[in-house]
């Protein structure tokens, strides 16, 4: 992506056109909407445009990791009226009446979400989830400390001894054990209990090679050169590679994870007409136009790929085509009850060094 010409390209994206497409539910018109998002995910210049537009001014906080905005909710944390967590946590959340079903009265600005992202199996009737952005995972390398040559596509890579104190792992048990599996050649979606450990062994046997487990902090030590190889995001690899020219971005050909981060309102909301009209502004196409630029990460709203320019959109990682979809790529299910015990138990497992 090219943010010179999303520059330009919002520039020329008319503010009739916003509020033609970005008004949404105007009769909230103030009061306040809390917002809990990742870190490093929004442009935040945004809340500035949607409290001029609406007269409702946005708190924001941000968390780290599914594991972490679920722990606050299922906690009894309230106060909360946008969440964007990942597709799996959805569902999870879902299952466990956690999420309030949206008024889609209230979010015309879904019209502009490509189809293919509606309906999804994490939430099948479509009640409960607006996407925000998806992308896929990957291998970041700095070619100057990895030997020339190296297969990068491979998640073996990351049990490599040369590279011991110069790996980075996540600091999640979802996407942690699910490299493992990948590596092993199972699915993301087990639900076979000796599967599950098997991976963990595997991350047993590669904790001595690991620099540290991390999350948002992965930012600064492949930036700085700190690190050899991490496991991230592709959108997030782009923001990285801005300030160090010297990262490169691998997909493993045992296959990796496409996911969708959804924004949806926690049950119990205070806000929840607020919440949706700040769901509807973040669908509008100047608000996607900003965010893209702000966090380099593939949008959902058919508006914003026309405005981009084609190298972004032709980009194979930012906007992978269904070949490379079916071939290359699974996405997270929901997983029962007791699997995502025994996850959380050997997630401890391994903290604990076996």
């Amino acid at each position: 992506m090219k943010k010179n010409l999303i520059a330009l390209a919002l520039a020329g994206a008319s503010l009739a056109s916003l509020a033609a497409c970005g008004g949404g539910n105007q009769s909230a018109g103030n009061g306040v909407v809390n917002v809990y998002n990742w870190g490093e995910y929004i442009d935040e210049s945004i809340f500035d445009d949607f409290t001029a537009q609406t007269g409702i001014k946005v708190n924001y906080q941000t968390y780290d990791s599914n594991e972490s905005l679920y722990g606050k909710l299922a906690g009894g944390a309230t106060g909360y009226d946008v969440i964007i967590p990942s597709d799996y946590m959805i569902g999870q959340m879902i299952d466990e009446d956690m999420l309030e079903p949206l008024n889609f009265d209230n979010i015309p600005n879904f019209s502009d979400i490509d189809p293919v992202l509606k309906n999804p199996d994490y939430d099948p009737e479509n009640l409960y989830s607006v996407p925000y952005m998806f992308g896929i995972l990957g291998i970041i390398y700095n070619t100057t400390l990895v030997d020339e040559g190296e297969d990068m596509e491979t998640w073996n890579v990351l049990w490599n001894e040369k590279y011991s104190g110069d790996t980075l792992m996540f600091d999640n048990s979802r996407d942690t054990i699910g490299i493992a599996l990948k590596k092993l050649g199972y699915s993301y979606n087990t639900t076979d209990p000796a599967q599950i450990t098997a991976a963990v062994d595997e991350l047993i046997a590669q904790r001595p090679l690991v620099q540290a487990y991390v999350m948002d902090d992965i930012f600064e030590k492949m930036e700085g050169g700190n690190a050899a190889i991490g496991v991230y995001y592709y959108g997030d690899y782009l923001t990285m590679r801005e300030n160090n020219g010297d990262l490169a971005f691998a997909v493993p050909r045992e296959g990796t994870n496409r996911y969708v981060d959804a924004m949806c309102i926690p049950k119990g909301a205070e806000n929840k007409e607020n919440a949706e009209a700040f769901i509807n502004f973040m669908c509008s196409t100047e608000a996607g136009l900003k965010n893209c630029e702000e966090t380099w990460y593939s949008s959902p709203l058919l508006s914003v790929r026309e405005e981009l320019d084609p190298e972004t959109v032709e980009d194979p990682f930012a906007y992978p085509d269904a070949d490379f979809m079916e071939k290359k790529c699974e996405t997270f299910a929901c997983l029962p009850a007791e699997i995502r015990t025994l996850y959380n138990d050997e997630w401890v497992r391994l903290l604990n060094g076996g």
